[in-house]
């Protein structure tokens, strides 16, 4: 099949752009700097635009089989709409050539919860800090592309992992539809996850929590090499 990958560029969309690859996909790997895409494949097609250009999302939507979202964007003292208008765009491509199946890549900070282990630092210092004061632009846009989607005709679901950070291999992650009780989100198994849900009809319409039990970081390096580097 052919895989659109939105936020190519990123951590995440390059892992999936490569899982992609390897399961025999094709991929058309969409990013606003294509030159500095890392990976070459005959498979391979790498689109360069803005997912906030409907007209270059039209380009790259046409002919797929389905769309994976693993948009970011930093932390910022304005309003961000890359996700909401970004999936307005995408949805609206999909629609015009009849695409059904969408994926992206949401937070579990948009529906902040208490975690069983914890403790009081993460639970009721760090998660109020970070979801309603450092990245409250983020997750408020979040929030706007889920109700978009909510809305929408199209078969999506809408992945939110937890705290993200590195491990070298897919592990025997959870996912599960809602509220999973895990702090942590291993990138490989995000885009494992989302590479799952592209040619099937699991969790069709539904919001899925993706959490990683083995490997996780300790907390405090997890900040320092993790939340703090991408602030």
């Amino acid at each position: 099949m052919r895989i659109i990958v939105f936020g190519a560029n990123g951590p995440t969309g390059r892992l999936l752009t490569a899982q992609a690859l390897d399961a025999g996909h094709h991929v058309a790997a969409v990013t606003r700097q294509p030159d500095s895409f890392p990976l070459r494949h005959d498979r391979l097609e790498v689109i360069a635009a803005d997912v906030l250009d409907p007209g270059a999302v039209d380009a790259a939507v046409a002919g797929s089989d389905a769309v994976l979202s693993t948009l970011g964007a930093p932390p910022s003292k304005e309003p961000i709409t890359t996700y909401s208008q970004g999936a307005a765009n995408i949805v609206a491509a999909m629609q015009r050539h009849g695409v059904r199946r969408l994926a992206v890549v949401s937070s579990a900070g948009v529906d902040p919860q208490p975690y069983s282990d914890g403790g009081f630092f993460f639970n009721r210092v760090m998660i109020p800090f970070v979801t309603g004061v450092a990245g409250k632009s983020i997750y408020d846009d979040m929030r706007r592309m889920e109700e978009f989607l909510r809305a929408s005709d199209v078969d999506w679901t809408v992945v939110r992992p937890s705290g993200l950070y590195h491990l070298p291999a897919v592990t025997d992650y959870t996912i599960v539809e809602g509220f999973a009780d895990g702090r942590f989100t291993s990138r490989t198994d995000l885009a494992a996850s989302l590479l799952s849900l592209a040619d099937s009809d699991r969790f069709v319409r539904a919001t899925v929590s993706v959490i990683t039990t083995t490997d996780n970081p300790p907390l405090f390096r997890w900040i320092r090499q993790e939340a703090m580097a991408r602030s």
